[in-house]
């Protein structure tokens, strides 16, 4: 027995407290294999982020972009319209999620009503948030 385990097992009324190892490479191959897993799934929630986000700023695009200025800068086409980088200024963006899963009637005075998909409000959000002054 090496002189550290001596001393540990000693030291702690005879009871071992380091790991039961394999003597083998099996546990590095474990370990291995855990550290990369973790880091292959990281990229993949950034792409997910950057894919949620791309679909939102499309989505405005489509919807809302007749009316508002939906990206960092420009002007908004509707003179009631707010821009869309300034909404944090008037209310939490959080907020807005319930507004767009009932349905937008209210607005300026010739704004259609729409209603959106669950999914979809997750990504405006998202989008609306990157774009935000600070």
């Amino acid at each position: 027995m090496s002189t550290i385990k001596r001393l540990l097992v000693t030291r702690h009324g005879g009871k071992r407290i380091y790991p039961n190892l394999p003597r083998n490479g099996s546990c590095i191959v474990r370990i291995s294999l855990v550290v990369f897993l973790v880091l292959s799934l990281m990229p993949a929630n950034a792409t997910n982020e950057r894919s949620e986000v791309a679909s939102g700023k499309s989505f405005v695009e489509r919807n809302c972009s007749g009316c508002h200025a939906i990206g960092r800068s420009g002007k908004s086409r509707h003179p009631d319209a707010p821009a869309f980088r300034t909404l944090s200024k008037r209310y939490p963006l959080i907020n807005l999620e319930e507004a767009l899963a009932e349905g937008i009637s209210t607005g300026h005075p010739d704004m259609p009503e729409f209603q959106v998909r669950p999914k979809e409000i997750s990504s405006i959000i998202r989008y609306l948030d990157t774009i935000q002054e600070k």
